[in-house]
């Protein structure tokens, strides 16, 4: 009787390869985390050569000025939205359109009607976003396709992430804004997403910040000197730079292009219908914006690589000249002893309130599982603690210093705003915007509960905070624990 081995032989190469090719995924898994995280792991210190130019610059801010900028804080989701498309309805000649994350969705197709109509009549849409989000959630979308192949409009994406270059994923832009010939912009902390704009119905509605301003002396010597201008430069370096590349998807054939613009186009006469006030010849930003004494750009460095603190120093230096008090509104807090040390500076001189979300609020795991893991080092400070418990996650970034400069934008109080991410803050000099960002803060603050120390708190009566799961408080703790290990990146 003759007994054949060879199906064992065979089955115990198959294992062999197949372990073989397990461990080559996980060395390549292992070497593109490697090599993503490595460029990044260390936080560069700022040079004297920055440190001095933060400071020069900071006196600057620190002087009112003649200017025509008028300025208007935009709160809720809807009236974003709302503001974006009164603004691209009256484009005559540029839109510019930055974002973070941005997919298909309501509102993004709220805003790409009008900027299809707008095209359509000859104006130059541009629209530049995050290279990861870019690369997953536009390239394949056939409403970004269709618009991409409009010979009046043209996308971008900053730092796609390629496997040749693994080492450069980690670079993010996280700036957001929207430009309008020369008449206005809005720039603030929202994501192109539902849960940002609008008021469709969402899972997670997410409540931002934004400041909207109104050149006034638009199409005068006088208006030339906007802040406007400070924007567009800052826009035109990245959009040139050798970061961004052109538009990863194809081109839609021309039956279903036209297919897509035809759903739009009827999208915007529903739109009209709807919402006629959105469309009307006359802009009333004059009556509701304030004016201002003065509006600057803070920015970090746009390379791709690890950058030096310029746009947290820049915030620091600000706050160093308070002499009357400091609120700080950011998602969450992560903050490296340099960090910590230069606010707790900060509120050794003047009151410092700091708001974040409450664990029980917060929609980033992540950035709220270092905060409850370091809770002792934010309290360190010596800042006022306050826990956001309103109900919906609060993604603001904001700065009120005393009671006449108001800072606006996408830098939230961590490390890898500091050091890895591209980001933004508008200052504006002026007393009445600054009494509207503190009566919004003040709204919120109603809604907190303070930290004492890690063991006590006080709530407001009245105020209900839901209580937190075991999976959660498990969850966050040992989230909190992995992020030790990379937390400058998450």
């Amino acid at each position: 009787m003759k007994v054949f081995h060879k199906p064992r032989h065979r089955a115990g190469r198959v294992r062999r390869w197949a372990r073989r090719i397990c461990l080559l995924i996980v060395a390549l898994l292992v070497y593109v985390f490697v090599a993503a995280y490595a460029p990044f792991a260390r936080c560069p210190e700022l040079s004297d050569e920055l440190a001095a130019r933060v400071e020069a610059r900071a006196e600057e801010m620190g002087r009112d000025i003649d200017t025509a900028d008028r300025g208007m804080i935009l709160e809720t989701r809807a009236e974003a939205l709302d503001e974006r498309i009164r603004l691209l309805s009256r484009a005559q000649s540029e839109i510019v359109i930055t974002t973070f994350n941005c997919h298909d969705g309501e509102s993004i197709r709220d805003m790409l009607c009008v900027a299809l109509e707008r095209a359509d009549a000859g104006v130059r849409v541009r629209m530049l976003v995050d290279g990861v989000d870019g690369w997953l959630k536009l390239s394949a979308a056939p409403v970004f396709r269709a618009m991409e192949a409009h010979p009046n409009v043209e996308i971008r994406f900053y730092n796609p992430p390629t496997l040749l270059t693994p080492w450069k994923v980690m670079g993010r832009m996280h700036d957001k804004y929207v430009i309008v010939d020369d008449v206005a912009y809005i720039l603030g902390g929202r994501n192109m997403l539902d849960n940002f704009l609008g008021d469709y119905p969402v899972e997670v509605p997410k409540d931002d910040r934004e400041a909207l301003i109104y050149n006034a002396a638009c199409g005068t010597p006088e208006g030339e000197a906007s802040s406007l201008y400070q924007l567009k430069d800052y826009f035109e370096a990245i959009w040139s730079s050798d970061a961004v590349a052109g538009f990863l998807g194809e081109d839609l054939v021309e039956p279903h292009r036209e297919d897509v613009y035809a759903d739009l186009r009827q999208r915007l006469e529903a739109l009209k219908a709807q919402r006629p006030e959105l469309f009307t010849d006359a802009l009333d930003y004059a009556q509701r914006t304030v004016p201002t004494k003065g509006i600057w750009l803070i920015s970090n460095p746009t390379n791709v690589s690890a950058k030096q603190p310029v746009a947290f120093a820049q915030l620091c230096a600000l706050m160093d000249r308070a002499e009357q008090s400091v609120v700080i509104h950011s998602p969450y807090a992560v903050l490296n002893g340099y960090m910590r040390d230069r606010l707790a500076a900060v509120a050794e001189r003047v009151p410092m309130t700091l708001m974040v979300n409450a664990p029980e609020n917060s929609a980033n795991i992540a950035g709220t599982g270092d905060y409850v893991y370091h809770r002792d080092d934010v309290l360190s400070t010596g800042a006022a603690l306050l826990e956001y418990a309103g109900g919906n996650y609060h993604h603001g970034k904001a700065l009120a210093i005393d009671d006449d400069i108001s800072i606006i934008g996408c830098f939230n109080l961590d490390l890898r705003s500091a050091y890895v991410d591209t980001e933004l803050m508008l200052v504006v000099r002026g007393e009445e915007i600054n009494a509207w960002l503190r009566r919004n803060m003040d709204a919120l603050h109603a809604d907190c509960r303070r930290v004492i120390d890690a063991d006590t708190s006080e709530v407001p009566e009245g105020l209900e905070i839901p209580p937190m799961s075991t999976g959660r408080k498990v969850a966050l703790r040992v989230v909190g624990a992995l992020m030790q290990l990379f937390r400058n990146i998450v």
